[in-house]
């Protein structure tokens, strides 16, 4: 999560990493084509006046604030409101940005208030910034602020003080401002009519950003806090970002070593976050207040959540903030919106591809013509059929398809499990055997398994569609997959996991991938530059990692007991993606996915105390018998 652009949309940038078969992950298909920057700045200049603000908040702080008013005042305008991290520059009030509001120019012609803001310690605000500040739900005077209070001090001081507003505020953002306006619903302001996080980050441990089941994010959280994370010094010079001086991440992490070696050789102690990050490695005190979902409650404004399938930073957040507010509010009016994106893919790129992966479509400009424009145009003008959004609007791919739903999951969907069988087969027959049956392989901490089949230098946002073959050829990977499928398998939901296993070690990652398997005959894309062979693709649908010590609990950690067979059950992020018939469905399970997720020792103890010899091989068995029958449940409908 760094900065991409500095304007009222902070859809972040790639951040990339990996080992070798290319030497470059597939391209990013570029965003959809529009008027250009200059064109738009010209529009800017011409309708909107800017003036800059520091907002007062209760406890004194003033918030720099950057205001784009209509130049025509025939009528009255709601405020698009959003809050960064990431600075609402360019500073000055004859320096105009080049783009307003969310993604699409619609918003900027049908005219709005936009209004950017920089958080608490960032960019020209004052105060002490904090990483995801958690809510204080017992405020009792003005010095007690958090991320809600400054919402609605900024929001009351903006329809107060800010000539020709309705007096209705909506709230966007991608990201860490998505994390700002889902806060902008907890303890909401009367003003707020409409909020649309986006990606928004909302767990930090089980499952957004730096950690996925307490497994540490390692290239994705050193490639942030070594650039935008760090501390800088009062009235001192910016710390330079930390540089591999490689495009290798593999080797770059592997050649750094434990977890420990980190802060000594890169940040010396200059990144706080970074030292809380690796410090709190049980789901304690400190990463249970961040938990948003446990604040959104008595939903006033319309919500509107908005993720991508393939959202290598935060698919978890919008997926679990819609499921928590449709629990918490019943009658609320929450829609959640999915589709085949990567991290903010539906701002900055057309959405049509991601990696080798075609959706046929220009995925993008549907979503922001027509779901994220009429939501707002609605719900702040009371314009256009918003209220006619359906509950879900998701995208099937597989099938490349937009649906509707009334609730998501979907209410027919129905669990279908399919149990590891010998010979690498997969199939929803429970296992027979009565007798001990197992594969088995061994876990190098030394040689983990890359999560790419490229060079990269950062996380790969198409790590999350990339062929899988490289992976399946290992000998520390086990494949299961059905016989060629004789009709559609459509899942549209979560995935659980249950693995019966056992590890000659007292710690141990498991890391499941749900794969499609394309036929052998399918046809390579045209024109195919990089010569992609799609015949028997393993394209990655969903893939997360399990640190085993948590099994109980993520507060609970607890050594395995060596070579005793042990349940390790965990929920994947959901999906809707169709298996065609003829493709078939493949599991994949490993112990390591390196550098995505930093390496277990394989040994119970604080992973960031480890040191180099601390990290061990371990055979690791998964069993497939009628007492252990692993298997993964998927969520399907006809």
């Amino acid at each position: 999560m760094r900065l991409r652009s500095i304007l009222l949309i902070a859809a972040l940038p790639l951040v990339l990493m990996g080992q070798a078969r290319r030497n470059t992950p597939p391209a990013e298909t570029p965003a959809a084509a529009g008027s250009t920057p200059e064109q738009r700045e010209a529009y800017i200049r011409e309708h909107y006046t800017k003036a800059e603000y520091l907002v007062p908040m209760r406890d004194g702080v003033k918030l720099f604030t950057s205001v784009y008013t209509p130049k025509d005042h025939s009528q009255k305008y709601p405020i698009l409101l959003m809050r960064t991290p990431y600075t609402v520059g360019p500073y000055g009030s004859e320096n105009y940005t080049r783009r307003l509001g969310p993604a699409s120019e619609k918003f900027m012609h049908e005219g709005f208030i936009f209004v950017g803001q920089d958080v608490r310690g960032k960019g020209k605000s004052e105060g002490k910034y904090m990483d995801i500040r958690p809510v204080n739900p017992n405020k009792r005077g003005p010095k007690d602020v958090d991320e809600p209070s400054d919402t609605y001090d900024t929001i009351e001081w903006l329809v107060k003080n800010i000539p020709n507003n309705n007096e209705r505020v909506g709230m966007y953002g991608i990201s860490y401002p998505g994390f700002y306006a889902a806060m902008g619903a907890v303890e909401s302001h009367p003003a707020l009519k409409a909020t649309s996080p986006q990606a928004p980050v909302i767990n930090w441990f089980i499952g957004d950003d730096f950690h996925h089941n307490g497994v540490l994010f390692l290239a994705h959280a050193f490639n942030f806090f070594s650039s935008f994370g760090r501390t800088h010094p009062p009235d001192g010079p910016s710390l330079e970002r930390v540089e591999m001086k490689t495009p290798d991440s593999y080797d770059f992490h592997l050649r750094t070593g434990a977890l420990a070696n980190y802060d000594e050789k890169y940040f010396h102690g200059q990144t706080e976050f970074w030292k809380e990050l690796t410090q709190n490695d049980t789901y304690n005190d400190f990463w249970k207040s961040r938990d948003l979902r446990q604040y959104v409650k008595n939903l006033k404004p319309a919500m509107m959540s908005v993720g991508g399938w393939f959202d290598a930073e935060d698919v978890f957040g919008p997926l679990n903030l819609y499921k928590t507010a449709e629990a918490q509010n019943p009658g609320a009016k929450n829609m959640l919106v999915e589709g085949p994106w990567s991290h903010g893919g539906w701002a900055r790129t057309d959405g049509t591809k991601l990696g080798n992966i075609s959706f046929a479509s220009n995925t993008s400009k549907f979503f922001q013509d027509e779901i994220e424009y009429p939501f707002f145009l609605y719900h702040l003008k009371g314009k256009g059929d918003g209220e006619k959004l359906p509950e879900a609007y998701v995208f099937e791919t597989g099938r490349n398809e937009w649906h509707k739903f009334d609730a998501w999951p979907p209410k027919e969907a129905k669990w279908k499990t399919m149990y590891f069988h010998a010979g690498g087969k997969l199939n929803p027959m429970q296992p027979a055997d009565k007798a001990e049956a197992f594969d088995e392989y061994v876990s190098d901490p030394a040689k983990p398994v890359p999560f790419t089949p490229y060079i990269t230098s950062g996380m790969s946002y198409a790590y999350m569609t990339d062929d899988q073959r490289f992976a399946a050829a290992r000998p520390d990977v086990l494949v299961y997959q059905t016989e060629p499928l004789e009709g559609d398998v459509r899942v549209a939901g979560p995935l659980k996991a249950s693995l019966f296993v056992s590890t000659t070690g007292t710690d141990s990652d498991w890391v499941v991938k749900l794969i499609d398997v394309f036929p052998n005959d399918t046809a390579d894309p045209q024109p195919n530059p990089e010569n992609v062979r799609m015949g028997g693709y393993q394209m990655l649908v969903r893939g997360e990692p399990f640190r085993g010590k948590f099994r109980k609990g993520f507060d609970k950690p607890e050594p395995f007991a060596p070579g005793k067979v042990t349940e390790v059950a965990f929920e994947l992020p959901d999906v809707f993606h169709t298996f065609r018939t003829g493709h078939r469905i493949m599991v994949q399970v490993q112990s390591s996915w390196y550098p995505l997720g930093d390496r277990n020792p394989q040994k119970f103890m604080k992973i960031q105390d480890a040191k180099a010899e601390d990290f061990v091989k371990a055979t690791q068995r998964v069993f497939r018998m009628n007492s252990a029958p692993s298997s993964i449940q998927l969520s399907t409908i006809e």
